[in-house]
């Protein structure tokens, strides 16, 4: 059947409004890639198009990045902080999770919402008494510091999110797993755990993400650049002054980004899944 001019003007409208939110959410990154590879005279003449290329492309910015700069270090720093904290997230959330949907009772509502709330606090209330939980231990100017650091506002986000996962695994499925011989911790790894599989890869996208961009207990607790994360380090030492050097600072920002955008284009369904789960 035909479509009316109406249904046309609503698809019309539908697809416009795509193409702007697109065009609106690529064109940082576009801008990104376009300017790591120009070379300085291209970038701060006012005369060029910012837009394209005005002189040959350059890989010069590329070479100052890896070669000039700690670069290759601030991200296996980066790497290192995040698999560190999803791991200690993993292991505190998800037995906190369940034990708050399963086995707290009435009590378990309450004491996950309080949770949540510790999420948040924001952290430039907290970076300054950190800062002396920190040096109590030893651990200024260390990458070690932001392992101890990030997961206090990891776990409780993830903690309240699992929540809501394991209450919607039928309750059922673990009694009929104990019937058949196994007890409470086979029923939870032979059969939740692997129901609740959308929910963990969600915590390993949200925790690794959000410790990899931090950046105010970045900036407070790490001050020598061989211990910086990206997230401080290219504002931090690709900006020297008044001077701002905007090939190799967007190339290292579109480097550090790629990693965070294959994570959300594989994971996506299941991080919508995840964030969805507990508003059932």
């Amino acid at each position: 059947m035909a479509m009316t001019s109406k249904q046309l003007g609503k698809r019309g409208g539908l697809y416009v409004g795509v193409l702007l939110f697109t065009v609106f959410a690529a064109l940082p990154f576009y801008v990104m890639l376009i300017t790591s590879f120009k070379g300085q005279a291209d970038i701060f003449s006012p005369a060029n198009n910012p837009f394209w290329f005005n002189d040959p492309p350059t890989l010069d910015n590329i070479k100052l990045l890896f070669f000039n700069t700690d670069f290759g270090r601030w991200l296996v720093n980066t790497v290192l902080v995040g698999l560190a904290v999803v791991v200690i997230t993993l292991v505190l959330s998800i037995p906190a999770a369940y034990s708050l949907a399963r086995l707290a009772g009435r009590w378990g509502e309450t004491l996950g919402i309080g949770i949540f709330l510790s999420y948040l606090v924001p952290p430039t209330l907290l970076f300054i008494p950190f800062s002396k939980v920190i040096a109590g231990l030893g651990l200024q100017n260390s990458t070690w510091a932001l392992v101890v650091a990030y997961p206090t506002f990891t776990i409780p986000f993830c903690t309240w999110l699992l929540m809501g996962f394991f209450k919607g695994i039928p309750k059922d499925i673990e009694e009929q797993a104990m019937i058949d011989g196994h007890g409470r911790l086979g029923a939870f790894l032979h059969v939740v755990l692997p129901l609740a599989v959308p929910g963990i890869l969600t915590v390993i996208v949200f925790a690794f993400t959000l410790s990899t961009s931090e950046f105010i207990y970045a900036l407070a607790f790490v001050t020598q650049s061989a211990h910086k994360t990206i997230s401080v380090a290219v504002p931090t030492d690709l900006i020297r002054g008044d001077v701002y050097h905007w090939g190799p600072l967007l190339a290292g920002a579109l480097i550090a980004s790629i990693p965070v955008a294959v994570l959300y284009t594989f994971f996506i369904d299941q991080l919508v899944a995840g964030l969805t789960a507990v508003a059932k």
